[in-house]
Order: structure tokens, then sequence, then C-alpha cells
């Protein structure tokens, strides 16, 4: 929060108009004295006390705060529901209203920068880090399924046609669920290539898999050469 100007008789008088008017306590209140004020001399040359004053905001209030800064210049109305596990310093914040879609903008890239902004401004000046999530419509699950089974569908090509894959540009987050996904296939591995923002997971036949055709069928088969070491380490890890 800003801080504003305060006037009164006295120093103390200023102080307390201060509080009231912003609503703050003893514990998160701060003020600097621009001037003490005098009584002058029989009421002659009196001059009020001056003070600059905040309150200080915890992260809910700073989200709050700026997310409705955000929306009024948006010209949107939104709905905030704010949850915090404090135990895990995580701070879940759930917006509602209508066209939500201009918030999560294209692949949820938007949203991805408010919730970046918004983590930036509730950590700012904080002792102990808090992890903030901004989602709306369950767009967070939704594209998480989303990639979930891109990533299937991607290491089924790949097993099938034995061509390695490079999918599209992601963020570390869609990276990782893609990762996540196949880490434990036994016949494809990932990693990532390329710097940000352009970073891209990569999909491709562990190293001894061999892709045969089926005669009978004229399907593609795939399984594991005699001499691949099982323990062979996943190369590139694919993290990040």
């Amino acid at each position: 929060m800003e801080y504003r100007e305060f006037s009164a008789k006295t120093l103390d008088d200023a102080i307390t108009d201060a509080k009231v008017k912003l609503e703050a306590t003893t514990e998160n209140f701060e003020y600097e004295v621009i001037d003490k004020g005098s009584s002058g001399f029989l009421g002659i040359g009196s001059r009020p006390a001056k003070i600059r004053a905040r309150k200080i905001l915890n992260a809910r209030e700073k989200a709050e705060e700026f997310l409705e800064r955000v929306f009024d210049a948006m010209q949107i109305s939104v709905n905030v529901n704010i949850v915090e596990n404090m135990d895990e310093k995580v701070m879940n914040i759930d917006l509602s209203g209508d066209d939500m879609g201009v918030l999560i903008g294209k692949r949820g890239q938007t949203l991805d920068s408010l919730q970046y902004l918004v983590s930036l401004v509730v950590n700012k000046d904080g002792e102990e880090y808090v992890r903030v999530k901004v989602d709306t419509e369950n767009y967070r699950q939704r594209r998480k399924d989303t990639l979930e089974n891109l990533a299937k569908n991607i290491s089924f090509k790949v097993k099938r046609t034995g061509r390695t894959v490079t999918l599209e540009p992601m963020n570390p987050y869609e990276r990782r669920v893609i990762h996540s996904a196949l880490q434990n296939d036994k016949f494809v591995e990932t990693h990532s290539e390329g710097e940000e923002p352009f970073r891209r997971v990569v999909v491709a036949l562990k190293e001894g898999v061999k892709v045969r055709e089926n005669n009978n069928n004229h399907r593609r088969r795939y399984s594991n050469n005699r001499n691949y070491n099982r323990n062979h380490s996943k190369k590139g890890g694919g993290r990040e």
C-alpha cells in the first residue's frame, strides 16, 4: 500500500486518524513524521502535525489489492477467492466471472503472466517465500489432462514410426507434465532442448529399442534389444 499524508492538531491525533482511516493496528502500521506541528503562542502561529503513513499488508491483502487494480484497469468484473495454506506456504487464487477466456489467453499465457506478477507482489519484502497459484474455470487441471493425453499420443507415434518427435515450445510447468507422463514408459525417453522461451520437449526411442515390421498384420512392433542394458539411465533426463 502506498503512503498517504495525514494531518491533525497534534501528532498523536494524526497517528490515530491515520490508523482509523487505513483500518490498521499498531502491528501493521508504519509512519514518518513530516511536521510535529506547533501550538504556537496563545494560539498564534500554530500549525498542524503532519505524517506520511501506510498499512503494512499481509500476503493475502497484497494479492487482493493488486488484482483489484489490475481488473479495474481492464474494466472487467472478477470474483477473487483466495485460499492460503500457510503450512506449505502456498496461496491458491481462483478467479471467476464472465468471459474468463480473456484472462486465460493463448495456451494460458495471460494466466501465467498474471500468476507471475501476483507472485512478485506477494513476495516483495516478505520474510518467507509464498508459492502463488492462479487459476480460473479449472484451466490448470484441464490443461494438464490435455498435455498428458498429448504425451501418450506422441509416445505411441514414436514407438510406431521409430522417429523422434519435437513438440512445440512450452513453459517449464508444461514440460514437466510431459516428462512426468512418460517417465515410466519402457520404450521412449524425453529431454528438453533450446533456450527459453522456445525450449521444447523431445520424445525419442530409448537406446536399444528396435521397431520391427510384423508381416502377419502389417503393423510395426517395438521391443528391447537383447544387448540393451536395462539399467541404462535416461540421457538428458528431460527435466525442464
